[in-house]
C-alpha cells in the first residue's frame, strides 16, 4: 500500500444555519494524505493548507480522537463515521480509501441538529433528553466490593451495552426519520436494567421521550440504519424494550400530587 494517497475531497461549508451551503472542491488540499493518519488528522492538514492559502478553515467537531467523547460527527460519501464498521471517525484510518477515491464530507442531517458551523452541528437536544430523565434517588455512596451488589451478572452486562452509547448523533443521522430512538433507548435502558433505576423508572421514561419528540426528532420505523452506524453496536432490541417499558409507564404511571409549600 501506497504510504500517501491523493484524493478528490469535497467538503460542506455552512457559515450558520440560517445561510445557505453548498459542497466545495478542496482537491487541491487533498495531496500527499499519509495512510497512517486518521481522518481528523487528514481534515486538520487540509486546513493547515488552506490558511496558507490564505482561506478560511474548514469547521468540524473533535475532542478525545479516542473514539469516546462522540464529537466527531462526519457523513462520509453518506455514510455516519464513514464506510468503516464500529469506527468513530477519529478512528478512521486514510488507508481504508484508495488513491484517487473521490470523498464527499458533510455533517449530520437532522432538523434537530441545526448546522453551527460547515461540520459542526448542535447536538445540545441529546443533553435536555438526558437532563429530562433525572437522577435516580438511590444512595450510590462510596465504591462498595464488586461482590457486594445484588444485581445478576447477565443484568450487569445488559446495562454495561447500553451504557457503551458516546451520544454522537451517528444514529440520527443514518436514519430516514432522523429519529434518536436508539441513542433514547441506550440511555433509558442501562437505568431501566439497574435495581437503582426502578424507582423513577416510569416517570424517566415517559419524560425523555416525550422530550425527544419536543426536540422535533422522528418516530422510529425499524430501518435498522441506526443499528448499521452506531460506532459502539448498540442493538436495536434496546428500541423494542423502551417501547416495552413506555407502554407499560403510559398505562400504569401515576404522578405523586405536588405537596402545598411550608412545614405546617
Amino acid at each position: 500500500m501506497a504510504e500517501t494517497i491523493d484524493l478528490k475531497l469535497h467538503v460542506w461549508r455552512q457559515k450558520g444555519p440560517s445561510d445557505p451551503g453548498k459542497f466545495e472542491d478542496y482537491s487541491q488540499y487533498a495531496k500527499g494524505i499519509s495512510t497512517h493518519a486518521s481522518f481528523l488528522e487528514f481534515l486538520d492538514v487540509v486546513n493547515e493548507r488552506l490558511v496558507l492559502a490564505n482561506q478560511e478553515p474548514i469547521v468540524f467537531d473533535h475532542d478525545c480522537r479516542e473514539g469516546i467523547c462522540g464529537m466527531c460527527g462526519i457523513v462520509i460519501n453518506g455514510e455516519p463515521h464513514g464506510p468503516q464498521k464500529a469506527t468513530t471517525t477519529c478512528q478512521l484510518h486514510m488507508r481504508t480509501f484508495r488513491n484517487g477515491e473521490e470523498l464527499w464530507v458533510e455533517p449530520w442531517r437532522a432538523a434537530a441538529f441545526p448546522v453551527i458551523r460547515d461540520l459542526s452541528v448542535d447536538r445540545s437536544a441529546f443533553d435536555r433528553i438526558i437532563q429530562a430523565g433525572g437522577y435516580i434517588t438511590a444512595r450510590a455512596g462510596a465504591a462498595p466490593d464488586a461482590n457486594a451488589i445484588p444485581i445478576p451478572k447477565r443484568l450487569a452486562d445488559e446495562a454495561m451495552d447500553a451504557a457503551t452509547c458516546i451520544g454522537c448523533g451517528a444514529c440520527v443521522a443514518a436514519c430516514p426519520n432522523a429519529s434518536a430512538s436508539l441513542f433514547m433507548a441506550a440511555k433509558i435502558g442501562h437505568l431501566n436494567t439497574l435495581p437503582q433505576g426502578q424507582a423513577e423508572r416510569d416517570k424517566r421514561t415517559l419524560a425523555m421521550v416525550a422530550q425527544h419528540e419536543r426536540e422535533g426528532f422522528g418516530a422510529c420505523s425499524n430501518h435498522y440504519l441506526c443499528e448499521a452506524a452506531c460506532p459502539k453496536e448498540i442493538s436495536v432490541q434496546w428500541i423494542a424494550r423502551m417501547n416495552r417499558d413506555l407502554l407499560k409507564a403510559a398505562m400504569t404511571y401515576k404522578p405523586e400530587p405536588q405537596r402545598a409549600g411550608g412545614d405546617g
